[in-house]
């Protein structure tokens, strides 16, 4: 019997033989669309933290924030090996020096066996990737894309500062480098609806890319869809329709993608908005339960690129 999908605990584990957990730090980078090189102040969804833990604004270097959570995880999930998760804000926009210093520390520890690199689609040239290749030929190296949607109109409308050709020029640029490649995707983006979230699905599920990330936009205090949240301009997503959208992305990806996150964890002192947020096992068990419930699975509905589909 197939599994319902492809997580990212089995796909670490059938590669390592024990459990690997990731490790997010924050390496107090920024982003160039909040340094004033494509804007100032972020995606409308985007916090101050750029969704981070902001230890480097704390002045815990790398190799401390590392070892705490080896500590914590290692006792909790009896994990004995780790991937480094470079999280907040744009984390291959730094000078090249920088950023071998950076990778080069959080690879120093021995449990460690790889990195995940959280960045742009279009903060990516060929010295980075170069640099990510030459990690990635004895080391686990994912590069995590923000894409968030396909849809140009959408992506204008979060402010995010790039267009989906960029996505695709950076996927087509990482490949064939060892570097495993994952896309983020937010579902509940203003002005969308089911049709342009499965389009984003089918559309991803068809790039031949290794793995993806699924969020649901949530509303943080501080932001612009906060403002447009409190005037009346956005309504968010239901658990229910979220469970539902979840189960029918899921369909439309190929079996074989390694699904790294259904939902996000937002922070409760800064959540706006929806509550429910807040129980993600709750909405997990939901998504499990209504996988079960279809008789479905990851892959039921994914069909190749050169062939058509319907809602």
């Amino acid at each position: 019997m197939r599994p319902l999908y492809y997580d990212l605990n089995t796909y670490l584990r059938r590669l390592f033989g024990c459990r690997v957990q990731k490790i997010s730090v924050d390496a107090g980078l920024t982003c160039p669309n909040r340094d004033g090189t494509l804007g100032t102040g972020g995606c409308i969804y985007c916090n101050a933290r750029g969704s981070g833990t902001g230890a480097s604004a704390r002045g815990r270097n790398l190799t401390e924030q590392i070892a705490q959570s080896k500590h914590y995880l290692a006792r909790r999930y009896k994990a004995r090996k780790f991937l480094v998760y470079f999280q907040s804000f744009t984390n291959t926009y730094a000078p090249l020096p920088t950023l071998r210093r950076l990778y080069d520390e959080a690879l120093a520890d021995p449990d460690v066996v790889g990195l995940s690199i959280g960045t742009r689609p279009d903060c990516v040239d060929e010295a980075v990737l170069g640099l990510l290749q030459g990690y990635a030929r004895n080391r686990l190296v994912w590069v995590e894309y923000g894409l968030q949607s396909v849809h140009d109109a959408t992506l204008r409308r979060i402010r995010r500062g790039h267009d989906f050709a960029a996505f695709r020029r950076a996927v087509a640029a990482t490949r064939g480098r060892d570097i495993r490649i994952c896309a983020h995707v937010i579902l509940g983006l203003p002005g969308e609806n089911r049709r342009h979230m499965l389009e984003t699905a089918r559309t991803v599920g068809r790039m031949g890319i290794d793995g993806i990330k699924l969020h649901l936009l949530y509303v943080v205090r501080k932001t612009p869809l906060a403002r447009l949240f409190e005037q009346g301009g956005y309504r968010c997503l239901r658990q229910d329709e979220y469970v539902q959208l979840v189960c029918d992305f899921l369909e439309l990806l190929p079996p074989q993608m390694v699904i790294q996150r259904l939902t996000g964890d937002p922070h409760r002192e800064e959540l706006l908005a929806p509550a429910w947020s807040l129980r993600k096992q709750e909405t997990l068990a939901r998504i499990r339960a209504e996988l079960v419930r279809r008789g479905s699975c990851q892959g039921a509905f994914f069909k190749p690129a050169g062939t058509r589909s319907s809602d």
